[in-house]
């Protein structure tokens, strides 16, 4: 399998997952920990438009990876969605030769950074899966969503095949 197989599976796994979990936090009512929840979703979501910005070689315009004010959750859910197929499209197009390639970038901070596209790409997945967790120990009411997160589980349910009796 190469990388570029391996990261597409992994970016469907990304937005089938955020998904769910956006479907989970629409049915759950107001309470402090869902306004923690919709910060710690809005902080990845703002990563995950600052390494697009990265990967394209744009200024992502970001002074923070967080915000003062949680987002209202239908916002923050499009925007969530929207990006989520920024990068699977981004995923269609990547030439498997490109996604070595070192890019320069400045971190929120000011600070230069320097990572390959393969990098940011992994990046993004390990970064948003840790969120995703810290928002199901938040919210204990949709344990059983969170549970569901790993890649394992993920691939058994869009290829039922691989289970075998």
């Amino acid at each position: 399998m190469s990388a570029k197989t391996l990261l597409i599976s992994l970016f469907q796994y990304k937005a089938s997952v955020d998904e769910e979990l956006l479907a989970a936090l629409s049915e759950s009512g107001p309470s402090e920990n869902l306004e923690s929840a919709l910060r710690v979703l809005n902080h990845a979501y703002i990563v995950d438009r600052i390494f697009a910005a990265n990967l394209q070689k744009k200024p992502h315009g970001y002074t923070a990876s967080w915000t003062s004010e949680p987002p209202v959750f239908g916002d923050l859910a499009s925007a969530i969605r929207k990006t989520d197929r920024w990068y699977l499209d981004y995923m269609l197009q990547v030439m498997p030769e490109e996604l070595g390639e070192m890019i320069d970038f400045m971190f929120t901070d000011g600070g230069q950074g320097s990572m390959s596209r393969e990098e940011m790409l992994a990046h993004v997945i390990t970064h948003s899966g840790y969120h995703r967790g810290e928002v199901g120990r938040l919210l204990p009411e949709i344990e059983n969503i969170a549970m569901r997160d790993v890649f394992a589980g993920y691939l058994h349910r869009v290829e039922p095949q691989r289970r075998r009796q």
